[in-house]
């Protein structure tokens, strides 16, 4: 169950804050969810349906097969990085603490 601490905890852990107003309006939210979910779950027989991956079937698109193709060497991929360090890109610290 998800609580207003539950939601400043996360919210501190992803460097951010809300007034009280939006935790209690994402609160709300969560609990319309939960609600939802419960009643999706008294669906007789739902766990022998097969996931869908659209709502409904489409006839005239058919998405490609997933195939491994040739990937990029390492030194390809760092040709363009302005900066490289232990063969990663290096990228400027956007995260204080």
């Amino acid at each position: 169950m998800v609580t207003k601490e539950k939601l400043k905890d996360y919210a501190a852990k992803l460097m951010f804050d809300m007034d009280d107003a939006g935790y209690d309006r994402t609160l709300a939210e969560f609990e319309t969810v939960e609600k939802h979910m419960a009643l999706i779950g008294e669906i007789e027989n739902i766990d022998n349906i097969e996931p869908m991956t659209f709502p409904y079937v489409i006839y005239h698109a058919h998405l490609r097969e997933d195939e491994a193709k040739e990937c990029l060497t390492s030194e390809e991929v760092l040709a363009n990085a302005k900066e490289t360090k232990a063969n990663q890109v290096k990228v400027p610290k956007v995260v204080g603490e």
